[in-house]
């Protein structure tokens, strides 16, 4: 008897405990039907107010879903679910601007620089043309230049060859004069050209000059005279300038 008496008021204390540690598994039953299938479940039950929502939309609704898209909605993005519908107008490309004819104005300008570049390339044409006679001249110059030096070069030897030839035949002159009788060389003498007599009283010597020339009309013998004083004058004044 006193057993059961202890039994009997232990058994309240065992009942909360079963019951306190059954609320702790529903609770945990709880939370791990709220991790996995519940969630699922709320999931595919908001789905489904979704599409009856869609599908109770009016038909002026629907229509303007369909319609074309304002300016304002233009860059909005589509809604969803339409992705297999045909571009609308507003993705077309947009229209090439039509090009207006040129004025009046316009065409009279265009068709003054085609005339001023027509009249620049005729003018460089022309320069061109000038350029190409002048350097043709130039070479004809050239050319004529290198002649006339060529020319010149010939002429200076000759005139060389002649001036010594020339001094030959008036030594050879000056020595038959001298060798004369100065009556005689006289007499000779007065008969030649005055450049001549100049060239041959000039290079005898003074010596034997002084007999022909005393044998000689006074007034040739003046002459004579005067021009060869000029002579030296000359070659004294070269001399210095040379020198």
């Amino acid at each position: 008897m006193m057993k059961l008496a202890r039994y009997a008021r232990l058994l309240p204390l065992f009942l909360a405990a079963a019951t306190l540690l059954l609320g702790v598994k529903i609770h945990n039953v709880a939370r791990m039907l709220i991790g996995t299938g519940f969630t699922s479940s709320a999931i595919a039950e908001a789905h489904a107010e979704a599409h009856a929502e869609a599908s109770s939309r009016s038909p002026a609704a629907s229509q303007r879903t369909d319609a074309r898209p304002t300016p304002g909605e233009q860059g909005a993005a589509p809604p969803a679910g339409t992705g297999d519908a045909k571009p609308t107008a507003a993705a077309a490309p947009a229209a090439a601007p039509e090009t207006q004819p040129p004025s009046a104005q316009e065409v009279q300008v265009l068709q003054q620089l085609a005339a001023r570049r027509q009249a620049l390339d005729a003018r460089a044409e022309d320069i061109d043309r000038r350029a190409d006679v002048l350097r043709a001249g130039e070479a004809r110059l050239d050319q004529k230049l290198r002649e006339l030096r060529e020319l010149e070069t010939l002429l200076q030897g000759l005139l060389k060859a002649h001036d010594t030839q020339q001094e030959e035949q008036i030594r050879s002159l000056v020595k038959i004069y001298e060798n004369m009788k100065p009556k005689d060389a006289a007499r000779i003498l007065e008969e030649l050209e005055m450049a001549t007599l100049l060239q041959v009283a000039e290079r005898m010597s003074e010596r034997k000059l002084a007999p022909v020339m005393a044998n000689m009309n006074p007034a040739r013998a003046k002459a004579i005279t005067e021009e060869l004083a000029k002579l030296r004058q000359l070659a004294a004044g070269a001399h210095t300038a040379g020198g």
